[in-house]
């Protein structure tokens, strides 16, 4: 870090503004995302003193507030004209719920030839917001991508679903199919049995009492689903207008089709039963096929009584989206320091970050870190199991862009609209989904109008 500085005050970076004798002042805010459980205090605060002792010209200083008042404490400082330089680790909801008020980091980026070379080009455009340029840089990760009941699939006497995208699903009679939505419909009703044994596709099925679920999308929401369809958003590129992806709909029919009429995905009863774990549908054994992120690896598969791998995420219309969770760091707007908080930020980026993705329990965005990340992560989570976490790096080359978690005004509010329709269908068999939508529609245009005023 030392050489780092030196460079920096030389010139050699072209960063101006750092020479002085008294030392440039950085506030860190920590606690929109992860970073504020106990046991991530004392390794963050040690960051903070390695980072001050390493170099004479910066002083860097962290304030970690609890998640629950993170939101309002940030929001009463940036009104106060007193926003911290750096914010994060947070994901893009806790980003965008602070719209505009990020620095576009693709200038410094230049002026420092910052090199990101060792990142995925699609996870740099992860952090591209049209009109408002790169708010972040890739740090830690967790892609999207199937998990798969190996015990299921072999008690059903199928092979199992394909580890490399653009590959195709080989079935039990050798016959090729392209890895879609259609074809994973085609399994999960086989794989979905009632407590009789029967298969969904049986006529003796019956749907009043399932022993196992052949699909599920875990953990998410509206959005979430029809993302997996294709990226999109609710709100159109003017910032005003709803709109409701075309992408998303036929994603939300096939899912309600999956609940109400051909039984293989969990309806919200069944889902939250206590047979299915009250939401944690994989963790249970009684479903063959999830999606979800990488996180769940971490927080939830070391105890799993089955056999399980990964598997790629099957394709819409000829295109794969694996939706993306991520955690990165932004820079206020605002700042008087922008120079020294992207020294910061290269610093946290560089030198600690293998400090910091363990403190976090995060995927390093970094390619050539990525191999060490598994390397341990198997041991200590998966010792004796064979799992190709090779699915989890690729998957990153399909995030959504736009992310499911973007921006909307009046954001609450619309969230808890497009919840209460997802949940109605969850609830509710004999709708029209496609009414539903529209529906959707014109309730969040109200709630977009009403945020203008």
């Amino acid at each position: 870090m030392k050489k780092f500085v030196a460079m920096l005050l030389a010139g050699a970076l072209l960063i101006p503004g750092l020479a002085s004798a008294e030392k440039t002042k950085v506030r860190w805010f920590v606690g929109l995302g992860t970073g504020t459980n106990e046991q991530q205090l004392a390794p963050q605060e040690a960051v903070v003193k390695k980072f001050n002792e390493s170099q004479n010209d910066i002083e860097l200083s962290i304030e970690i507030v609890a998640n629950a008042q993170a939101f309002d404490v940030l929001a009463t400082q940036i009104a106060a004209g007193n926003a911290p330089d750096l914010v994060g680790p947070v994901g893009l909801r806790g980003r965008d719920s602070f719209k505009g008020a990020w620095l576009d980091l693709q200038p410094l980026v230049d002026k420092t030839k910052y090199d990101l070379s060792d990142f995925q080009k699609e996870m740099v455009d992860f952090y591209r917001v049209e009109g408002e340029g790169l708010l972040g840089l890739p740090f830690g990760i967790y892609p999207s991508y199937m998990f798969v009941n190996k015990t299921a699939f072999e008690e059903a006497g199928l092979p199992l679903p394909p580890q490399e995208y653009g590959k195709p699903y080989v079935d039990k009679d050798g016959k090729e199919k392209e890895w879609n939505f259609d074809t994973v419909k085609e399994l999960a009703i086989e794989l979905t049995v009632d407590k009789n044994g029967n298969a969904a596709s049986d006529a003796s099925f019956d749907p009043e009492n399932i022993a196992q679920y052949g699909f599920g999308i875990q953990w998410t929401d509206a959005r979430g689903v029809g993302t997996f369809f294709g990226p999109g958003s609710f709100v159109a590129a003017d910032g005003k207008t709803a709109q409701i992806p075309a992408e998303w709909v036929e994603a939300w029919k096939w899912v309600y089709d999956g609940m109400w009429t051909s039984h293989f995905y969990p309806t919200n009863a069944g889902g939250n039963s206590d047979y299915m774990g009250q939401g944690n549908w994989f963790q249970t054994g009684n479903i063959a096929m999830d999606l979800i992120h990488q996180w769940y690896a971490g927080c939830c598969m070391a105890e799993f009584k089955d056999e399980w791998d990964t598997a790629v995420v099957p394709s819409f219309n000829g295109k794969t989206t694996a939706k993306m969770h991520a955690d990165s760091f932004m820079i206020s707007k605002t700042t008087k320091n922008a120079d020294a908080t992207f020294a910061v930020l290269q610093y946290l980026l560089g030198e600690a970050s293998d400090e910091l993705l363990q403190t976090y329990g995060a995927m390093p965005a970094r390619i050539s870190k990525q191999d060490a990340y598994f390397e341990k992560f198997a041991a200590d989570k998966f010792p004796g199991k064979t799992i190709n976490w090779q699915v989890v790096k690729d998957s990153a080359k399909y995030a959504d862009n736009p992310n499911h978690e973007s921006w909307m005004p009046s954001f609450q509010e619309a969230n808890n609209k497009y919840n209460e329709f997802f949940t109605k269908l969850g609830n509710e068999a004999g709708l029209d989904v496609a009414k539903e939508a529209e529906t959707l529609k014109g309730d969040l245009q109200k709630i977009f109008d009403a945020a203008k005023k």
